[in-house]
């Protein structure tokens, strides 16, 4: 099990599934919490590092999708993904309303509500994979079988 001062509510989802998983936190004060630079701060190569983004689908329901942070979400394959007809990102402002996470720590484990979530394809063939651990400055690293089981996700591809 990881050992953090500080649990989030994504890992004390992981830690009662007895879901193995590796914490890293990184530094915050440059302001630096895009994905990129997460990457760059924790030591991994990007294609590993997911984001985990929110949107609403025409029907007015709610979907994450957790995509390589080098990576930009295809509406079309991604409303495609949920059978919606379209898809848009919510506002930054609805984040914390909708999930319980604020931006740049957004876990796709452990929201307020169970939203049905899509990880990207890509994520097949790599071995670990790096996403928000619920808070900025912290970062989870496990591996991609667990993520789907504890986030309740199926793959499709949805990156352009």
């Amino acid at each position: 099990m990881a050992k953090s001062k500080t649990k989030t509510n994504a890992m004390r989802i992981l830690d009662a599934e007895h879901i193995p998983y590796r914490a890293q936190n990184y530094d915050i004060s440059d302001g630096r919490i895009d994905g990129m630079s997460v990457a760059e701060k924790v030591g991994e190569d990007p294609r590993n590092v997911f984001k985990t983004l929110v949107t609403q689908g025409h029907s007015g329901e709610l979907y994450v999708f957790v995509i390589p942070v080098p990576e930009e979400l295809n509406l079309k394959k991604a409303a495609a993904a949920v059978s919606e007809k379209k898809i848009e990102m919510i506002h930054v402002k609805d984040i914390q309303k909708h999930t319980g996470y604020v931006r740049g720590g957004c876990s796709p484990i452990g929201m307020k509500k169970q939203f049905r979530t899509v990880v990207d394809a890509s994520a097949k063939k790599i071995d670990h994979i790096v996403i928000s651990g619920g808070k900025k400055g912290m970062q989870i690293i496990l591996a991609v079988p667990d993520l789907i089981e504890a986030a309740h996700a199926t793959f499709s591809d949805v990156v352009r």
